[in-house]
């Protein structure tokens, strides 16, 4: 898999397409204040995951503490760094379905991810909320 460069310039693989309950089910090791997780993928490989896409509703909005809470059909899990994020302001507030792409932080008792990017889904979240476990199973059966 290819490796992109952050802006720190640390190299790390593009993201890769999860549910929650995938990564609370993780393993993870840190090593050089990295962290990485292995997943067991839809095909039941184990995936190596730094940075993730997923998606999901907001709970909460938790702006004295910069995250927000979200849900997929898995499970929960909290989003770090929201007011660093580019244009993700107004995708801000309880109910709106929305993708997150970011840094694993966490992944027990409830994953935490460090945002770089976040976007508003919510005028056709109905597709992507039926497409999204279709999108996560292909993309992890083409990377294992």
């Amino acid at each position: 898999m290819d490796k992109t460069e952050t802006p720190a310039g640390i190299k790390r693989p593009p993201p890769i397409k999860l549910l929650s309950a995938q990564l609370r089910e993780g393993d993870r090791k840190e090593a050089e204040g990295n962290v990485e997780c292995f997943i067991r993928g839809s095909n039941g490989r184990i995936l190596p995951v730094s940075m993730v896409w997923m998606q999901g509703t907001i709970l909460e909005v938790k702006a004295d503490r910069n995250a927000v809470r979200l849900s997929d059909e898995t499970g929960t899990f909290v989003v770090q760094g929201i007011a660093n994020i580019p244009k993700g302001k107004p995708c801000l507030s309880d109910g709106k379905y929305v993708m997150v792409m970011g840094v694993i932080k966490a992944i027990s008792p409830e994953p935490v991810i460090h945002a770089v990017k976040m976007a508003d889904l919510s005028q056709d979240a109905a597709i992507h909320k039926r497409m999204w476990k279709l999108e996560v199973e292909d993309l992890q059966q083409v990377l294992s």
